[in-house]
């Protein structure tokens, strides 16, 4: 009963918690994607479908700082209220009193793996997808008054004004697709058209400028309707997945054609920090644990140990990005990253829980020396 009672208060300050600052971290985040929708004239689903796959690893980043958080929060307020006094005081060991916040450690941890393993690399390769989906198709989309936007490296694009229903006013393309023959295009107005999922500009009055490479010629072509296709090349719409949306199996055992040899130590701490990272929630929680439930108990509270604990986690948290950037230029110090994620766990699991073990061990070898109870009103046996 005592910890379901524990362990719903845990629970539920964790998904608060934890649901806030991925709320808080995804508002400001997705803060640069607004002008798509403000200034560029994307919807707002597209908005929310591009920003939504980031919140995954939001998650899988604060969660073990929410649990440290969760565990000391709830632990202290425990303290505070006598909650634990009386929870030791009915002969509660310090493991029972603690199995609680190691519950919910454990299920962060589990959570994390979730994340890192699989939901992250997915969500955030689906991310990179549409983000490229969104620059190279719907680019002719973004184009802004006043503006020289290039929509790839081999075309820009300028519009002197746009209109309410979308007719533009005062074009000029520089489409260099073809370098043996590049064009400048000038046209009056245009609108804007898309045909089997390419975007294309219907330009009307305009003429069509080119440079002949053999006679220098600058040939001159008007046209009283042209219709230009504003995506890119083949060759610039193929995308390279980066080390944050692979696999597992193939940021440990990479595509030797694709990675090169210096870059695969960067995989490999990419795969390692996915696997270590949730441990660091476990680690955090017995940070929060051993704040609260090691020492004696202060009737005036104690400032010190919280502020101890706080410390610790931050020092932690600088410590794995100082060993994730060491174990990147020298695969040997990749083992380092184990042992900053678990040994400060279970260095605070021994100091908490290892008194009590010994004490249960001193107590069941004494016990068969004790003399056997004499029942009372019988005078014991010669």
């Amino acid at each position: 009963m005592l910890d379901r009672y524990v362990l719903r208060q845990l629970l539920m300050a964790l998904a608060a918690t934890t649901g806030g600052l991925a709320a808080l971290i995804w508002l400001t985040q997705s803060l640069r994607f607004v002008s798509l929708v403000v200034e560029r004239g994307l919807s707002l689903r597209v908005f929310i479908g591009l920003t939504s796959l980031l919140v995954p690893s939001f998650v899988a980043i604060i969660l073990p700082i929410t649990t440290f958080v969760v565990v000391q929060f709830i632990y202290q307020r425990l303290a505070s209220d006598r909650e634990l006094t009386v929870m030791r005081a009915a002969g509660l060991s310090p493991f029972h009193v603690a199995r609680p916040g190691l519950l919910c450690a454990g299920a962060s941890v589990l959570l994390c793996l979730l994340l890192n393993v699989w939901i992250v690399p997915q969500a955030f390769h689906a991310f990179k997808q549409y983000e490229f989906q969104i620059r190279n198709r719907i680019a002719a989309f973004m184009l802004q008054d006043g503006v020289f936007t290039p929509l790839s490296d081999t075309m820009t694009v300028y519009v002197r004004s746009r209109d309410h229903d979308g007719t533009l006013h005062g074009i000029m393309v520089e489409d260099d697709r073809q370098p043996d023959n590049p064009s400048t295009i000038l046209a009056e107005r245009g609108t804007m058209l898309v045909i089997n999922d390419q975007p294309r500009v219907v330009l009307f009055d305009g003429s069509r400028q080119e440079i002949d490479r053999r006679t220098g010629r600058l040939n001159v072509l008007t046209f009283a309707r042209n219709t230009i296709d504003l995506t890119t090349p083949r060759g610039e719409q193929t995308r390279y997945r980066d080390a944050s949306e692979m696999a597992l199996h193939e940021l440990l055992h990479p595509d030797p054609h694709q990675v090169s040899d210096r870059d695969r130590g960067k995989f490999a701490v990419e795969a390692w920090r996915r696997l270590t990272s949730p441990f660091t929630a476990f680690s955090f929680a017995m940070i929060g644990l051993v704040s609260v439930l090691g020492g004696t108990f202060s009737r005036h509270g104690n400032i010190l140990r919280p502020f101890t604990a706080i410390m610790s986690v931050v020092c932690l948290l600088a410590l794995s990005l100082m060993v994730q950037n060491l174990a990147g230029r020298n695969p040997g110090l990749m083992p380092l990253m184990w042992v900053e994620a678990i040994l400060p766990g279970a260095g605070c699991a021994l100091a908490l829980f290892l008194p009590e073990w010994r004490q249960r061990q001193q107590a069941m070898a004494m016990a068969p020396s004790l003399p056997a109870s004499v029942p009372s009103g019988q005078a014991p046996r010669p």
